[in-house]
């Protein structure tokens, strides 16, 4: 009863995925090399900020998008206050962040605070959000971007999902490779991203100045409302503007990423990380209030449904009406006569949204590995691969994505309405958290100067907290029938899903825990009974024989399943021959089976004294060869997989190396997944 081992196959297999994966990842590097993967703040700014950059492609969309459900001039004449409402959010939270970033630098972010703060219940909570919300980042970034790229590049149309997975796939290879070499990667598309919207502001400010700003292409056409929607009441206007005002507040899904991602700073971390996220913050308002602005002058107009709400001399304009997204609009009308400039807008735009999902491929994978650490999520997740990147949370990551992408076909209107509401529920808890954390430290502070410093931050917190529970609970009851709440049912189950892994790794470590004075497990078996598996007499079963004798059990038999009568006598027969001095037992089989009757042979012969053990040896030949695999049965392999379920059972293998399986040992020799496990910072 013999089982092959796959080595030569094994080998080959693995040499060439070796090979395959530096090709992609690049070379593994050891762990004491961590502080060289770490960011300068120019680097940083691409790899963490990307996301809340990118917004200003897709934010202004969504809010006049909500807004003309009711026509055109709603859209024209409230599409500003909006805005600012969604500016003065943004100023608040980064101004809270930077207190966090100081507070709490180890990398936890708002999942930190609000375990330390508030509890395990609330970190949970918000780790839950953040993953969530992280997973949407990616499918909204790439939807969109894809959805931008397509201005350019008009044969992309109706293959929006294949190309979203294959730059999923992309971003994936690159952020296998480290952190600093996405921040290298991402760096020049993101500064020309921010680049080529500061120009387009200026160019278009110039224009609107000189009286020389074209409309947008939608500009000549009427804006019809929804039917239902045509006077709306003072209760429904105002519930429409707190709609559009949530759709806009995507904009800030993105800022929590630096307060994360701390650890991945040079030092002083602290320091560079905060002065980043004011960077950021600067920066995302300007392109924001830019874009309003000139949507606003240029007249753009936006519908849920462009073919028949869009009219043309009252006339709706058909099917066959391609509606641009507005950040093209704008462009078309700013640099006309230049179609290198809305070229350059399209492509940029596109690769800005595309690299935004590098903040979540940053963010998921770092909370990933604190939440294992915790043991709220498997502790795979908190293992470093070749590149001291956390790979295991970048590839699961890029799976929930690319099939939230698949399900809801890379339309970015249908995946925005499951946003927000994550990240606006870790805001809220870790600003709640924060002001918990200053009165703790009031309490023990004497200096009268730090006092009143910490007052200051106290009131930043407060004021962030106020004002994103506020939003909190605006975008719960303007999204929940909109998709919000599905995000929400995916937030509980993630919480119910890590508080039973939290569970099941207490029981482990309850059950493997040796207490103090407990010498039990320490004394040897009283009595064991050792069985050698027999098919046919050859080196494995005589090596086996010989390894099992050499440990002196108490009693020692070979044991064989008589599957065919012919053969087992002539098995016995040549036994008796040899004189080899062990008893060799047969166990019927009626059925040809294998396994069963050994299994209940070796429960029969168990004792019920806890001490006494009984030890399977299974002799094995190593093969070399993957073809040679289909030719022998692996009976033995099925059989071991039982036995080890069975207690007071101990189950060995006593491999024989066959000649093809020669050289096996160099060519395996090397590093494996899982050498380079998580370093510090």
């Amino acid at each position: 009863m013999t089982v092959p081992l796959r080595a030569r196959a094994y080998t080959r297999v693995v040499s060439s995925g070796r090979l395959i994966k530096r090709v992609l990842v690049g070379r593994a590097m050891r762990s004491d090399h961590l502080g060289e993967t770490l960011l300068p703040k120019k680097l940083a700014l691409p790899v963490f900020a990307s996301d809340a950059l990118s917004s200003v492609a897709y934010a202004p969309d969504e809010i006049l998008l909500t807004l003309g459900l009711a026509g055109g001039a709603l859209a024209m004449t409230h599409s500003w206050p909006v805005a600012l409402g969604v500016v003065a959010v943004m100023a608040v939270v980064v101004a809270s962040y930077r207190q966090n970033v100081h507070a709490y630098p180890s990398g936890g972010g708002d999942y930190e605070v609000a375990s330390t703060n508030l509890g395990r219940k609330a970190g949970l909570t918000v780790a839950s959000a953040l993953l969530v919300d992280y997973v949407l980042t990616v499918a909204v970034s790439i939807s969109s971007g894809v959805q931008n790229a397509a201005a350019a590049l008009p044969w992309i149309r109706g293959h929006e999902v294949f190309a979203a997975l294959v730059l999923i796939a992309a971003l994936t290879g690159i952020n296998l490779r480290g952190v600093r070499e996405s921040g290298k990667a991402f760096a020049i598309p993101t500064y020309l991203f921010m680049l080529s919207v500061i120009a387009m502001g200026l160019v278009g400010v110039v224009r609107r100045t000189t009286g020389t700003l074209p409309q947008a292409e939608s500009g000549p056409l009427q804006l019809a409302p929804e039917p239902g929607m045509e006077q709306l009441g003072t209760l429904a206007m105002a519930f429409l503007l707190l709609r559009a005002f949530s759709s806009g507040c995507a904009a800030l899904t993105g800022v929590e990423a630096i307060s994360n991602g701390v650890p991945a700073f040079r030092k002083p971390k602290s320091t560079n990380a905060a002065t980043t996220l004011l960077l950021m913050g600067g920066i995302a308002i300007t392109m924001l209030v830019s874009m309003i602005a000139l949507a606003s002058w240029t007249g753009v107009k936006v519908a849920e449904d462009p073919a028949t709400q869009l009219l043309r001399d009252g006339q709706p304009v058909g099917e066959e009406y391609v509606q641009h997204t507005v950040m093209a609009q704008v462009a078309q009308s700013v640099f006309d006569g230049f179609p290198a400039g809305v070229v350059i807008v399209s492509i940029v735009t596109g690769l800005i949204l595309v690299l935004a999902a590098n903040t979540a491929f940053n963010g998921f994978p770092v909370l990933g590995s604190i939440l294992a650490r915790d043991g709220y999520l498997p502790r795979q997740l908190h293992t470093r691969g070749d590149r001291l990147a956390f790979s295991n949370g970048i590839l699961l990551l890029a799976a929930a994505a690319g099939l939230l992408i698949v399900i809801y076909d890379a339309q970015v209107t249908k995946l925005i309405q499951l946003y927000i509401v994550g990240v606006f529920v870790s805001f809220t808890l870790s600003q709640i958290g924060m002001v918990r954390h200053w009165n703790r430290h009031l309490a023990l502070e004497k200096d009268r100067r730090e006092q009143r410093a910490m007052m200051r931050r106290r009131a930043i917190n407060a004021v962030g907290a106020a004002m994103s529970g506020t939003v909190l609970v605006v975008v719960v009851l303007t999204k929940f029938t909109h998709g919000a709440g599905f995000a929400m049912a995916a937030m509980a189950g993630l919480f119910v899903l890590m508080g039973a892994i939290s569970r099941h790794y207490r029981h482990v470590r309850d059950e493997l825990s040796v207490a103090e004075g407990d010498t039990q497990h320490q004394l040897l078996p009283s009595r064991v009974h050792a069985i050698v598996l027999v098919s046919t007499i050859h080196r494995p079963t005589l090596r086996a024989l010989a390894y099992a004798s050499a440990t002196r059990p108490s009693r020692l038999e070979a044991v064989t399943v008589d599957v065919d009568h012919d053969a087992t006598r002539a098995l016995q027969a040549e036994w008796d021959r040899r004189a080899i001095p062990v008893p060799l037992k047969a166990l019927d089989s009626p059925y040809r089976e294998i396994t069963r009757p050994v299994v209940e042979y070796v429960k029969s012969i168990r004792s019920g004294n806890p001490r006494d053990l009984v030890v399977v040896y299974i002799p094995q030949y190593v093969l070399g060869h993957w073809w040679e695999q289909a030719l022998h049965n692996q009976s033995a392999l099925r059989l071991r997989s039982r036995l080890i379920f069975t207690p007071g059972v101990m189950v060995s293998s006593v491999p024989w190396q066959l000649a093809s399986s020669a050289g096996a040992e160099e060519r395996m020799d090397g590093p494996v997944a899982g050498d380079v496990r998580r370093g510090g910072s």
